[in-house]
């Protein structure tokens, strides 16, 4: 009876020695089958390049309206709508007849004018013997010096108006002030044009250097002013309606001085060469303004939990991570720049984001950043 109470006790201890064993074994494989093998990224201080796109407007460098400055009947149209034309080419002439007659006129009236003047200088070459010869008197010479000079202001006069009358002549023949692209022209020959039509003739276009005009609100502009200040502005660029980038870089300049009290914006324009004539006014473009940060922390979007507007990441602390908050400043389509929360030297996770939690034990495996 003795054997046997010693061999059941000796039993019972193997017994929960085997199972203790086990017990720790299942609970070092369960641990490690809860540490999740997960990637990591150091965080640095680097330079980085901001864009920003805005919708633009494209305009030439010259838009004008083509109008008459004279009235009559359209006679001539020299162009076809878009054609290109170069500064001082006729576009258009209206009948100058009547203009033509005007200037027959002014130029007989200047002769009767120079032929008045010529007598009234003989008047007075006449008296001057006779008024020192005391055969006529000295008032006689003042009346004709007076007619000559009402004469000679009579051939200015003549002068002037012959001279307005070729201007108007030369009107009737419609020039290009720019060189540039033709729009549409609504009017035919034999429609009666005047100055004070609504419609011009046509719209010229002048496109060797265009326009990109568009909006940009308070906030991007004081931050635009400040890079601006330290010189960290970069290119401009620009988007076609395409996707296509254009192959030149443009220049921001402001067009105009003050915000708009209801929409809260500026108005900007982006200045770009136009050699090939692609961009036409009346297009549309997307402005792409970049700018240069300097020694900002920058951590890619995937790393970033989003939970109520507060932005989250796991930092690596030993083999544990911990979940902290961080400030974010700004950022690009693909990464956000840390403000505050984080240090250069920290590990983050770049994975696992969704089932990660603060405490969790990870398997860290640090990679590089792409």
């Amino acid at each position: 009876m003795k054997y046997k109470t010693s061999y059941f006790i000796l039993l019972l201890s193997t017994t929960v020695m085997i199972y203790s064993c086990n017990s720790k074994d299942s609970q070092e494989q369960e641990q490690q089958a809860v540490a999740m093998s997960t990637d990591f990224i150091q965080v640095n201080a680097s330079n980085a390049d901001i864009s920003i796109g805005y919708p633009g407007s494209i305009e030439g460098q010259n838009n004008v309206d083509i109008k008459a400055q004279v009235t009559g009947y359209l006679e001539a149209v020299y162009v076809k709508e878009g054609q290109y034309v170069n500064k001082g080419q006729n576009l258009f002439r209206i009948n100058p007849s009547v203009y033509n007659e005007q200037v027959n006129n002014s130029d007989a009236a200047l002769k009767v004018a120079l032929a008045n003047q010529a007598t009234a200088k003989l008047e007075v070459e006449k008296l001057k013997p006779l008024v020192e010869g005391k055969v006529v008197s000295e008032i006689q010479l003042k009346t004709a010096q007076a007619s000559y000079q009402a004469a000679t202001a009579q051939v200015a006069q003549a002068k002037s108006s012959l001279g307005s009358s070729r201007i108007n002549a030369n009107f009737t023949y419609i020039k290009a002030p720019v060189s540039g692209y033709i729009g549409r022209i609504p009017n035919r020959m034999g429609n009666l044009i005047s100055p004070t039509d609504a419609s011009p003739l046509t719209t010229l276009s002048n496109i060797s250097t265009v326009n990109v005009y568009f909006s940009m609100n308070e906030a991007d502009y004081i931050t635009y002013s400040k890079s601006l200040a330290h010189n960290n502005t970069g290119q401009v660029d620009l988007i076609l309606a395409d996707n296509s980038k254009y192959q030149y870089n443009g220049k921001l300049e402001m067009a105009s001085g003050s915000f708009d009290k209801n929409t809260g914006s500026i108005q900007m324009k982006a200045v770009f060469q136009n050699p090939e004539k692609l961009l036409r006014s009346g297009g549309t473009a997307r402005v792409l303004i970049h700018r240069n940060v300097q020694d900002v922390l920058k951590i890619p979007k995937s790393a970033v939990k989003d939970i109520q507007d507060k932005y989250f990441v796991y930092r690596l602390e030993g083999k544990k991570v911990k979940m902290i908050a961080v400030e974010i400043s700004e950022g690009t389509p693909q990464d956000y720049f840390v403000s505050s929360g984080l240090k250069a030297g920290d590990k983050i996770a770049v994975n696992r984001i969704d089932v990660l939690n603060d405490g969790s034990d990870v398997t860290p495996k640090v990679v590089s950043v792409k």
